[in-house]
């Protein structure tokens, strides 16, 4: 017997639904946009709730005991962890206080795999174009200037908003600076100080056909210019 469902009126601003709609664009079935809800509000449902409080197990505290003796008697120098805290915590079941005082460590956040995936993407497709582009002659250049734009006279990488974009910022420098992905863009800032995303996406439209062919290949002038001009 099929359960019971309930039918209910949302009403959503043009920039959720344009999300939406890339979201159940990036599916295999292409769901509509009453099922593609259907799907993220149970995927949103799912993830385990935020907890107040750091919950450590009997073995847990036991383990981190002995561990604080043993650096203590070992004379290790003091780390990041203030050990002295994390045992007050315990003993006086202060397990709200971790979270507080140490927030670098115990916090709600989790990258979303479609923002990883997307970076990656973004990523791949500035190499290709950078690398591209020192290949052309000093001719070819200029005429990409012309084609584009006066911008267009170094082709490079910007990076993400750190405001508006903040967490697709943090995944490329954590693929870069951690990872040692890409090492193009090594050393770089990479916030471009002004929303990029939603041209990056353009620009993806017009790349993604041809990445398949650039097997020890690389970008043409007028391929540069079509995906910068998207």
């Amino acid at each position: 017997m099929a359960s019971k469902t309930e039918r209910f009126e949302m009403r959503l601003d043009e920039d959720i639904i344009a999300r939406v709609d890339r979201w159940r664009g990036e599916q295999n079935d292409l769901p509509s946009r009453a099922e593609a809800m259907r799907r993220l509000i149970e995927r949103g449902l799912s993830k385990p709730e935020k907890r107040a409080a750091v919950n450590f197990t009997d073995g847990d505290k036991l383990l981190f005991m002995v561990l604080r003796d043993m650096c203590k008697q070992l004379g290790l120098k003091k780390g990041d962890t203030d050990l002295d805290f994390v045992a007050s915590t315990i003993y006086g079941g202060h397990s709200w206080a971790p979270k507080w005082d140490m927030q670098g460590l115990f916090h709600d956040h989790e990258d979303d795999e479609v923002d990883v995936k997307l970076v990656v993407d973004i990523l791949d497709m500035w190499s290709f174009l950078e690398e591209g582009f020192t290949k052309l002659s000093k001719k070819e250049k200029d005429q990409l200037a012309t084609d584009v734009g006066p911008w267009a006279k170094v082709v490079e990488f910007a990076g993400f908003d750190g405001n508006n974009e903040a967490g697709l910022r943090s995944i490329s420098k954590f693929l870069v600076d951690d990872m040692k992905r890409f090492s193009r863009f090594k050393g770089r800032d990479l916030n471009s100080h002004s929303p990029s995303v939603e041209r990056y996406r353009r620009m993806l439209v017009v790349f993604e056909p041809v990445r398949a062919t650039l097997v020890g290949v690389a970008l043409s002038q007028s391929q540069i210019a079509k995906i910068l001009n998207a």
